[in-house]
């Protein structure tokens, strides 16, 4: 790991020092040129809307990736997590089919704890689930990824940075689009296009669509043969209306309906319980087998409608977003993945509706002259009920069918508004552009869960029971926080080829209240506070050679007052109303520094703060050495870790106070749970490294030959929370093909993971079962995910 850093760290300074003579490049280029007459640039300038204004790349103070839609269909970018293939210390994951999380500069978010993402994912400026964003990726504009905290331009907070998405726009003067369409070696297809017809030159309207169908992990279930599957439809309409010079806005309808099953992937030995054997003996990463014998199928069903408005009113231009997104996800999954009951299909059943209306409203100043300014106000409800079924089975001694059959009813009435104003200003003189504001955001939520378990009981030892419980306490529900933040950013031009700028960003996330957390546990496994977290950034963005290269390097440090983590798998116990199950009631006993019977009730999900740090520096680099090859490279050296004075839950069966789950389950401490000291807030390694190339081929005729190459490389890293050591991946995908001299059509064959590097992605260890007065047993197989084989392919482009 070292080397890695000196090598990226040699690589900034190489940059540094061809960014200082860039002034220098700057005057020959233009020296070279006809007196009177500018040179023509090699690269088109790249403009991104990173501040809520449209602005040049080169000019923006903040570290930003930019995709647009053209890179996305040349690199067959179809689902929205190969996004991180281009973008260096972004992890786009989603490891059961359902939950997809993101992770930028080691800064990691799970979309089940319950609180405001690390990462805020925006839908034509507006807020907007990740589920929902990340299922269909068609018909884009672009896609921009923010580096760094936001707390002051857009309506929500984030620690993490922001991920934009921007959908094809209606164009007024002419009829245009294009037709794409995938099939791969894989059972898998994808078909997308979208079209523009101007009805006159106020009025035009939008029309795309999606149909996608693959195997999705590509893991076959052992117990019946059957493949992971899914399919995704999505249509969108997108209503341009210019009545006036002055005034554009843009009304979009889309719909989303997708349907996944996805068998959970396990390796391992195997295993056996109460004589009945857990799967079909050893299995292997390769083998891509799942053992579960219940069902995993995620549903959903999502309508959203947006209103983006610009209006010129001489002075300064009013903007508007305000947007409607119903999502009703239904899903059910299998809570033994890994088979410890053979025989026994334990589901959890949810339905979840969103319900979320967003409106903001923008006055600002044009960007020209020496001041400027800005003022707004953002409002967003989220309302919805949640309600789960979930099926569970207490084994009292290690024999099938010895078992105590307990459901759970869980309901949780979803209820938080947050208001925000805010206000900017900025001068600039001499080359300096001084920027700055502040954001104030009222943000209150209720919070509730009812949860009734019931149960035959097991006759009998066990009389049958009904227990309903308050999920969360009284003094817990109801929440208010009025965070202050906001940032200030330094620019200063040093040559039209060369910009450097310094920054500082604020952002703040309202603690959460954990849902359905066992009954009888401490409050501070219940509740969190909110997280502050401050960053100072330095950077440097210029082109030399007459554009040919354009580059960009940063350094941040960010600290943070009570990182807010989602600690997955932790064992706990607690004063136990029945075998497994938590109380107050009737039989329950004090806990007892984890020596209550079973000494571990089970594992739960808990949210946790810990103070943390973050450093590190990234660098772009962007060539065009000749006219036929360009080249990309994106280099990120990030070190995120928590301080020495964080104690975590975890898992610590042998009470030296680091993680580990050797033996059978135990509790260190005094407390609900086992504490211990953590380094890393996410399994991300500290290095990564993205490269794209595209070589064309100059021949005589009417048709340009081409092959482009598409590279991302990840060190291994140790998890300390899955004990468990990560390798090294390197992905390559490999594209060839020729197109039309006019860009109308294009035919291209590829290889994704030319060389099928079978790596586990996502490692959650051995389930590990304990009984009444018995040893705990294991089914022998991990659950896990994996990078997904090689896979070959044939897309057709049609443009007009």
């Amino acid at each position: 790991m070292s080397r890695n850093f000196l090598t990226f760290l040699s690589s900034g300074v190489a940059i540094s020092v061809l960014a200082s003579i860039a002034p220098a490049y700057a005057q020959d280029d233009s020296a070279q040129a006809p007196q009177g007459a500018a040179a023509e640039p090699v690269y088109e300038e790249i403009i991104v809307t990173a501040t809520r204004s449209s602005r040049s790349l080169q000019d923006v103070p903040m570290s930003v990736n930019a995709v647009t839609g053209a890179q996305l269909q040349k690199l067959n970018i179809l689902d929205t997590k190969d996004i991180s293939r281009l973008a260096p210390g972004l992890e786009l994951t989603n490891t059961t089919g359902r939950n997809n999380t993101i992770a930028l500069r080691g800064i990691g978010f799970d979309p089940d704890q319950g609180t405001d993402p690390t990462v805020q994912v925006y839908l034509n400026e507006a807020p907007a689930n990740a589920q929902t964003v990340f299922t269909a990726l068609y018909d884009i504009g672009q896609i921009e990824v923010l580096r760094g905290p936001q707390g002051l331009l857009r309506g929500l907070s984030s620690p993490g940075g922001s991920i934009t998405v921007t959908t094809q726009r209606p164009k007024f003067d002419e009829v245009e689009g294009y037709m794409q369409g995938t099939v791969t070696d894989r059972h898998a297809y994808n078909v997308q296009g979208g079209v523009t017809l101007p009805f006159n030159d106020k009025v035009s309207l939008r029309v795309a669509a999606l149909v996608d169908g693959n195997r999705g992990n590509q893991v076959r279930n052992a117990s019946n043969g059957d493949f992971s599957r899914g399919n995704t439809q999505s249509a969108r309409l997108t209503l341009g209306l210019r009545p006036t010079e002055n005034f554009t806005a843009y009304l979009t309808y889309q719909y989303l309906q997708s349907d996944i099953r996805q068998y959970q992937q396990v390796f391992g030995e195997g295993n056996s319980f109460g004589g009945v054997a857990t799967g079909p003996g050893d299995i292997s990463i390769r083998d891509r087998l799942a053992v579960g014998e219940g069902l995993n199928r995620f549903k959903n069903t999502s309508h959203f409608v947006n209103l983006n408005m610009d209006w010129d009113l001489g002075f300064a231009n009013l903007t508007g977003v305000a947007s409607y997104q119903a999502s009703d996800l239904v899903q059910e999954r299998d809570s033994d993945p890994a088979n410890s009951f053979p025989g026994l299909a334990l589901q959890q059943r949810n339905t979840i509706p969103y319900r979320v209306p967003v409106f903001e409203l923008r006055l600002a100043s044009k960007n020209d002259g020496m001041f400027g300014w800005g003022l707004g106000a953002f409002y967003q409800k989220t309302k919805g009920t949640t309600r789960v079924n979930q099926d569970t089975a207490q084994f009292l001694a290690p024999v099938n069918g010895f078992y105590l059959p307990i459901n759970s009813r869980i309901t949780v009435p979803v209820d938080q508004e947050t208001w925000s104003f805010n206000a900017n200003g900025r001068v600039r003189s001499g080359g300096f552009t001084l920027e700055g504001g502040l954001r104030y955001t009222i943000i209150k939520g209720v919070r509730t869960t009812d949860i009734v378990s019931t149960s035959p009981g097991f006759f009998p030892i066990i009389p049958a029971f009904t227990q309903v419980q308050d999920g969360i306490p009284a003094d817990l529900r109801n929440q208010k926080d009025t965070p202050l933040t906001g940032g200030a950013t330094l620019t200063y031009e040093f040559s039209p080829a060369l910009t450097g700028y310094l920054a500082y960003g604020h952002s703040f996330r309202a603690g959460s209240v954990g849902v359905a957390v066992p009954v009888g546990i401490s409050n501070d496994l219940i509740a969190t506070r909110g997280e502050k977290t401050d960053n100072f950034e330095a950077g440097l963005k210029g082109s030399l050679f007459n554009r040919r290269l354009n580059f960009a390097v940063s350094a941040f440090y960010q600290t943070f007052d009570g990182f807010l983590n989602r600690f997955a798998g932790v064992y706990y116990n607690c004063p136990n109303f029945a075998p497994g199950v938590c109380g107050t009631g009737p039989g329950s006993t004090p806990i007892n520094n984890g020596t209550d019977v079973p000494a571990a009730d089970g594992t739960f999900d808990f949210n946790y703060n810990g103070d943390a740090t973050v450093k590190g520096i990234e660098a772009t680099i962007d060539a065009r050495p000749t006219d036929f090859w360009d080249l990309s490279v994106n280099m990120s050296y990030v070190k995120a870790r928590y301080k020495s004075s964080a104690r975590l839950p975890c898992n610590d069966f042998n009470g030296d106070g680091r993680p580990d789950m050797d033996g059978d389950a135990a509790i260190t401490g005094t407390g609900n749970v086992s504490f211990c000291g953590l380094s890393r807030l996410t399994d991300t390694p500290n290095f990564s490294m993205t490269a794209t190339t595209e070589l064309r081929l100059p021949v005589e005729g009417s048709v340009e030959p081409f092959v482009r190459g598409l590279l991302s490389y990840r060190p291994g890293v140790y998890s300390e929370t899955r004990s468990f050591q990560y390798r090294s991946r390197t992905l390559i995908d490999l594209f060839a093909g020729v197109r039309g001299n006019d860009g109308q059509w294009e035919l291209t064959g590829f290889v994704k993971n030319v060389l099928n590097q079978q790596r586990i992605t996502d490692f959650t260890g051995t389930p590990r079962i304990s009984f009444t007065g018995s040893p705990s047993v294991t089914s022998g197989y991990a659950p896990i995910n994996t990078t997904l084989p090689r896979e070959f392919g044939l897309i057709a482009t049609f443009r007009w």
